[in-house]
């Protein structure tokens, strides 16, 4: 893997929609001012390392930062706002 593929890091803020087992949350995700359609886009995200590691709680309604997977189905939530 080249060291272009590893530096590309993409965050998103969200707001906590669901809270499921095993440290899994429902993330609705916002929209950035140039995305044009309506609906918000939703995705399945767990807690990073270091919110477990000092056991950050994450809550229904919570807005949070969250880098995306490159593929765009899961993310990592890493800060909460």
């Amino acid at each position: 893997m080249s060291d272009s593929k590893r530096d590309i890091i993409v965050t998103a803020r969200g707001v906590i929609t669901e809270a499921l087992p095993s440290t899994l949350f429902r993330v609705k995700l916002e929209n950035k001012p140039e995305d044009k359609d309506e609906d918000k886009k939703e995705i399945l995200a767990y807690l990073g390392g270091k919110m477990r590691m000092h056991r950050i709680k994450v809550l229904i309604g919570d807005t949070v930062e969250v880098v995306l997977d490159s593929y765009g189905g899961k993310g990592r939530i890493i800060k909460r706002l």
